[in-house]
């Protein structure tokens, strides 16, 4: 018995450097957001046809709010539409984003080791940024976004 053949997508995302950050519906970059932005984006640009064709293994496997970092998990046949898709996504709620592909893999353990450098080195770009505000909140959620990486599995 063959198993299910799937393509895992490491993508960063950027939020709108314009974007007023005193606004009152601050974006949290969420596993469900994120999905929900795909979903319609391959609504809207493959139907409904093609949005069933593609969810039978499309899931956001990981996403990381301090860095916007995100895995998703899509079929090999399938993986290009998703990855189309998610280059067309303008927007997660009312905050303009946009996505861009830091690592493709046939793996989850490719995925995962990519994923943690890049998120590590991020986050030390994030530390840099913030300096001394740095509370230690952020870097306990940031531990366990860590740790969630490392216990992914198919």
């Amino acid at each position: 018995m063959v198993g299910f053949k799937n393509r895992y997508m490491v993508m960063e995302i950027f939020l709108d450097p314009n974007r007023d950050l005193n606004t009152d519906d601050p974006i949290i970059i969420t596993q469900f957001n994120v999905s929900k932005a795909i979903k319609e984006s391959i609504l809207v640009n493959y139907g409904e046809c093609g949005l069933a064709s593609s969810l039978g293994s499309f899931q956001v496997k990981y996403v990381n709010p301090i860095t916007k970092l995100c895995i998703i998990r899509a079929s090999r046949e399938e993986y290009q539409k998703v990855w189309s898709a998610v280059t067309m996504v303008r927007s997660i709620g009312n905050c303009p984003v946009l996505f861009n592909l830091l690592d493709l893999s046939g793996s989850i353990r490719a995925c995962k080791r990519a994923a943690l450098k890049c998120d590590e080195a991020k986050f030390e770009q994030h530390k840099l940024a913030v300096g001394d505000h740095l509370s230690a909140d952020v870097t306990l959620h940031m531990q366990n976004c860590l740790e969630k990486i490392k216990i992914l599995e198919h």
